[in-house]
């Protein structure tokens, strides 16, 4: 990614639009209401507050499915567990708040319930031509890796920082929604540094023996058979991506050659695999995401507007890491554990 031009995000909250592609439907009856909102300069939690208090109930009883950026123009989805009472939509005022749409659900609506997210991200100030980067657009729509963002470790990377007090015997976060955040900071970090050897060994986007496999946009695997002849088609059109570990409880599933490059970095990471042996279930991930709907509209010179969708879980910022060198004006990234942003 050497020579890179360089660009402003975030210049405004206007210039980051995030829209919630939702995988709940509510079901228009239940003890739960759901709500769709639109925030600008605000996060996520801060908003689950204002809305509790609006509909008269504790902070615990609004739920939401992703969090979402504060620097930024966000729709979102809440829900609201307040059985029967329905609190009037016209005595809701927070600055930088909209409801949007209310309907009744059956049930909680719980982290991760997301298909995905659409962006609307304008790079201003670019160091190159807006007309040559655009050319560069259709070479991330065939994937990019899948790293999680800088935001995953909170500002200065304290969530890091503070997982690897905890597991060095520091106290437990009493708080679930840190703890949390602070198992996440851990996962990603390893996850991270093996995606790194992968992409160094150019075999992060196709499969080496051993590899366990994850179908495009689902949570489905399967472990690799070489003697599959449609294995390298799949793969070079997208359909499946070699993926590594969230590292938990029960390690991981990779055989071979896979396996021998994750505990390397594991071995390099002992403190913190052996901490999130404890409190965490193994899971994994996708090596590589694939953008939809990647667009790119040249504004002028130094102006260029992309859009996408990615599913949930992948950072849009990874995907500019791709193009450029971006940088928040002001302010370095804000981290999630801080503020509550995404």
């Amino acid at each position: 990614m050497a020579n890179r031009p360089a660009a402003l995000i975030r210049q405004t909250a206007d210039d980051f639009l995030v829209v919630e592609i939702p995988k709940v439907v509510p079901d228009g009856q239940g003890e739960h209401l759901m709500v769709r909102i639109r925030k600008r300069d605000a996060n996520t939690p801060w908003v689950a507050t204002q809305l509790a208090r609006w509909a008269g109930v504790p902070a615990r009883a609004v739920s939401w499915a992703g969090l979402k950026d504060r620097r930024a123009v966000t729709e979102q989805w809440y829900s609201i567990h307040c059985m029967d009472a329905q609190p009037d939509p016209d005595t809701f005022e927070v600055d930088g708040v909209e409801l949007l749409e209310l309907h009744r659900h059956s049930r909680k609506l719980r982290r991760g319930a997301l298909a995905g997210n659409r962006f609307r991200i304008v790079l201003r100030e670019l160091t190159e031509n807006a007309a040559s980067v655009a050319l560069a657009v259709p070479r991330i729509a065939i994937g990019v890796p899948n790293r999680f963002g800088p935001q995953r470790f909170g500002r200065g990377g304290r969530n890091l920082l503070r997982a690897q007090r905890w597991f060095a015997g520091g106290a437990e976060p009493r708080d679930r929604m840190q703890r949390g955040m602070l198992i996440s900071a851990a996962r990603a970090a390893v996850f991270n540094a093996i995606l790194d050897l992968r992409i160094a060994a150019e075999t992060w986007a196709t499969p080496i023996d051993g590899d366990v496999m994850m179908l495009d946009g689902r949570g489905s695997r399967f472990a690799v058979d070489f003697s599959d002849p449609t294995l390298e088609p799949r793969c070079a059109a997208g359909e499946i991506h070699p993926s590594g570990p969230l590292w938990g409880k029960g390690g991981s599933d990779a055989t071979g050659e896979a396996a021998a490059c994750e505990q390397a970095v594991v071995a390099r990471h002992r403190a913190l695999a052996d901490g999130l042996e404890r409190v965490a279930d193994a899971e994994r991930r996708s090596f590589r995401v694939m953008p939809r709907a990647l667009t790119s509209t040249v504004v002028d010179a130094g102006t260029l507007v992309l859009e996408f969708e990615l599913p949930s879980g992948a950072y849009a910022t990874t995907l500019l890491d791709q193009l450029v060198e971006w940088r928040v004006p002001g302010e370095e990234l804000e981290g999630d554990l801080d503020v509550g942003d995404d």
